[in-house]
């Protein structure tokens, strides 16, 4: 049997809708709705045309590989249940719950490399109850942009070696997202494959895990 069956089951229910009286420039997330025009090198501009971005105080974000490793020093990787109450709620909506490796919102303050490093011990011990320092961390390869046509948040990834016998309760952030989450220790083949046949369609958490294997087949 796999590690990854039994992906809990949540059913996500809207118990109001605020969106025809929201503002759309307030908020967790902010729209803003803009007439743009392209300038190019030579002079020339294009025709206006209306855009929409997204923006949010805390833009950028760190995704978290934690790796523990058995006498025979194969990398097994951390999978989390994730509540995404989108993926049920739109037109072609099936279940609201992934598997994806942790990750978390850098604040702000938190600069540079240190920053990504500070956050990810942070939230290593909000979603697992890993308790790691910011240098246990590594950054694996360079930032990426997820959805730059809406959003210009850039997503770092770093991984750490964690005992798992050694986990506490994960802290949480509070809110009924975070709540009640699986974790499961998965060996790096089994994730890939769980990536390659759509079991996990987390895109951050497929791109860290071949940058992971990437890492551990080098000499």
């Amino acid at each position: 049997m796999s590690e990854l069956e039994g992906l809990p089951e949540v059913a996500i229910e809207v118990v109001e809708d605020r969106s025809r009286e929201a503002r759309c420039d307030v908020g967790f997330l902010r729209v803003r709705r803009l007439s743009l025009r392209n300038r190019y090198a030579d002079g020339t501009r294009s025709a206006t045309y209306a855009y929409d971005l997204v923006e949010r105080s805390a833009l950028d974000a760190v995704a978290i590989v934690l790796v523990a490793r058995g006498a025979d020093g194969a990398a097994r990787v951390c999978l989390r249940s994730a509540i995404r109450p989108p993926l049920a709620l739109t037109a072609n909506g099936g279940s609201a719950v992934q598997w994806e490796i942790p990750a978390g919102l850098i604040e702000p303050g938190e600069d540079g490399e240190d920053g990504v490093r500070s956050c990810a011990a942070r939230e290593a011990l909000e979603e697992v109850g890993a308790a790691l320092a910011p240098a246990d961390f590594t950054l694996l390869g360079h930032a990426v942009t997820l959805s730059p046509g809406v959003l210009a948040e850039r997503l770092s990834f770093a991984v750490a070696d964690v005992d798992p016998d050694a986990l506490e309760a994960p802290s949480e952030d509070g809110t009924p997202v975070e709540e009640r989450a699986e974790i499961r220790f998965v060996p790096l083949a089994e994730a890939l494959a769980a990536c390659a046949a759509g079991v996990v369609s987390d895109i951050k958490t497929e791109l860290a895990l071949r940058r992971l294997a990437d890492r551990e087949r080098a000499p």
